[in-house]
């Protein structure tokens, strides 16, 4: 008997079929969705709407008339809360499904698969009652459960069972411990932390004020706050963190820095980079959170133009020189320099590299964490990498001299080199590479060019709306008067699917900058970063600012979020 998946993926055929012959997609889009749908394993349906390519209200009736199902479209629907509670967490998560009506005695369940009959079974005998399955994207699900599920909905539950220190330094440490262990506080630090992964969040703030304690997720760059606790209960969730990083629960008056490894609601093992700072009202935790086995994108779905791409990957091809990402922290570059990676990974060339901290796992690659509390430094890591035989080496970012006059040796002597620096512009890192002593000569003859980027949050597919904008806001953007005064762009109105940010999803905005000759005669008469940056663009180079407003034009990125990133002082 086929799978339900397999039943509907034949179905899937018919769905693209019927959409291409009533003209809601070209031949084009088809294909292009098709291709996306192998990579990320979604239903057809999903995938032309994550695109873009239709909208969920036409879309509705297609996908009945192929399953059989009712179909909801769960990001225009108010849920109802205490309706979706009526089954438990674990049982919604592991059959992508949620209650989300009740009529005639029988539950409306949502479900992402509905021709699965176990899913339907199960569901059936933990509600104890008649259900009416209705298709629902799965993405839309997922968010109605982490949103009904929510960690602010879980914590509020725990908060009157753990008990308040109102003075901290009477207790011992043992009675922190043993409060640190209790059950209440343990489901509350679980549920900050499943909820900042079930939210895809970058980082974990817990701040303490004067009056509360607030906690915020960093999601697609932006902070974003989830709750508030009382004053009296940070020192038990902090000392609850301290145990599971292995940290001194009795120290509080300097910083510390600590890891630990969870699971998410999904499955998926992340590390836990966490860093404590005392400030006047307690101690400050800030998690940075990292997947084991990082699921890369490839260098297709970053943000490059086609002729950015075709710049890039002639870099790539080269047997040996330096190829430099910069841009400021949390601009991307390790995603490009992996993906990066990912492209050239062959079994026939030896890739190597020195990070702090391997935020990516790839298969093939032979990785090494930076450790300076046992000599392990990028410099250090470097010299041992160039005697391992590699064709391809990685150094997560060039901080110093030493590692600098390495990096270059190294790509002087046959090896590809690639790494990042902390500068504002791709002209900038070779002025940055000068100033940290490394000879003119030295930098024209190994460096093959420099990627600068930025990240630009993109505009929800699912609640996208294309409207004109104000002349002032147009001009602002660098357009000429006369495209100022009627220019249309894209905006998010708010839905489920972007939990109302109008936003979902990143993309880069990117200037590669190749070291030809004139560049090169540039470095080596020491000129200036605005030198090289205008000889760069006399020879076709886009500035980011000029890619971000591409990307505007292209409706991929609100006019708002390109000013918001990359302001006027960006562009020479």
């Amino acid at each position: 008997m086929l799978s339900s998946a397999r039943k509907l993926k034949g179905k899937q055929r018919t769905l693209g079929d019927r959409l291409l012959s009533d003209g809601l997609v070209d031949e084009a889009q088809l294909r292009q969705a098709l291709e996306r749908q192998k990579k990320t394993g979604e239903f057809l349906g999903e995938t032309l709407v994550g695109l873009g390519f239709v909208q969920v209200s036409k879309i509705g009736t297609y996908l009945e008339a192929v399953t059989g199902f009712p179909f909801v479209d769960l990001s225009s629907k108010n849920l109802d809360l205490v309706e979706a509670r009526k089954i438990k967490e674990a049982t919604a998560r592991a059959n992508c499904c949620i209650p989300f009506d009740t009529q005639n005695g029988a539950t409306m369940v949502a479900m992402a698969d509905p021709l699965n009959l176990t899913s339907v079974d199960e569901v059936k005998i933990e509600l104890g009652t008649t259900i009416v399955p209705y298709l629902a994207f799965a993405s839309d699900v997922e968010e109605c459960i982490n949103r009904v599920f929510s960690v602010s909905h879980k914590a509020q539950s725990v908060i009157s069972e753990i008990a308040p220190i109102a003075n901290l330094e009477e207790i011992s440490t043992e009675a922190l411990l043993g409060l640190a262990e209790d059950a209440p506080i343990v489901r509350l630090v679980n549920s900050i932390v499943d909820g900042a992964l079930s939210q895809e969040a970058s980082d974990i703030h817990i701040e303490p004020n004067e009056n509360n304690v607030r906690v915020r997720y960093r999601i697609d760059g932006l902070l974003h706050e989830q709750m508030t606790l009382p004053s009296l209960h940070l020192a038990a969730t902090v000392s609850r963190l301290k145990i599971m990083s292995n940290l001194d629960i009795a120290e509080r008056r300097r910083p510390q820095d600590g890891r630990f490894s969870v699971k998410s609601p999904a499955g998926r093992e992340y590390d836990v980079r966490m860093s404590l700072m005392p400030t006047i009202y307690g101690e400050k935790v800030v998690m940075r959170l990292l997947e084991k086995v990082g699921h890369l994108g490839s260098l297709d779905r970053l943000g490059f133009f086609p002729d950015q791409r075709k710049m890039f990957d002639k870099m790539l091809a080269r047997p040996h020189g330096i190829i430099l990402v910069t841009g400021p922290t949390g601009s991307g570059k390790s995603t490009t320099l992996f993906a990066a990676l990912q492209k050239i990974n062959t079994p026939s060339i030896n890739i190597s590299t020195v990070e702090d901290p391997v935020e990516y796992r790839i298969a093939g690659v032979n990785q090494v964490q930076v450790n300076p509390k046992i000599g392990v430094t990028f410099a250090g890591g470097l010299r041992t990498l160039v005697r391992q035989d590699p064709d391809v080496i990685l150094v997560g970012e060039i901080r110093d001299t030493e590692t600098a006059e390495i990096a270059v040796q190294a790509a002087l002597t046959g090896h590809l080199v690639l790494s990042t620096l902390h500068t504002n512009d791709a002209p900038g890192a070779l002025v940055r590479l000068q100033n940290m002593g490394i000879e003119p000569f030295l930098i024209s003859s190994s460096v093959l060019g420099v990627v600068g980027q930025r990240l630009l949050r993109s505009v929800c597919p699912s609640c996208r709306n294309i409207d004109l904008i104000s002349p002032d806001l147009a001009r602002s953007l660098g357009l000429p008067p006369e495209e100022a005064a009627h220019f249309s762009a894209a905006r998010g109105k708010g839905c489920s699917r972007c939990s109302g940010r109008g936003m979902k999803g990143r993309t880069a905005a990117y200037e590669i900058m190749p070291m030809t000759d004139s560049v090169r005669e540039l470095v080596l008469a020491r000129s200036s970063g605005v030198q090289i940056m205008e000889k760069a663009r006399e020879e076709g180079m886009a500035t980011m600012r000029e890619s971000g407003l591409r990307k505007v034009k292209e409706l991929t990125v609100a006019p708002e979020e390109m000013i918001r990133v990359l302001s006027e002082e960006d562009s020479w």
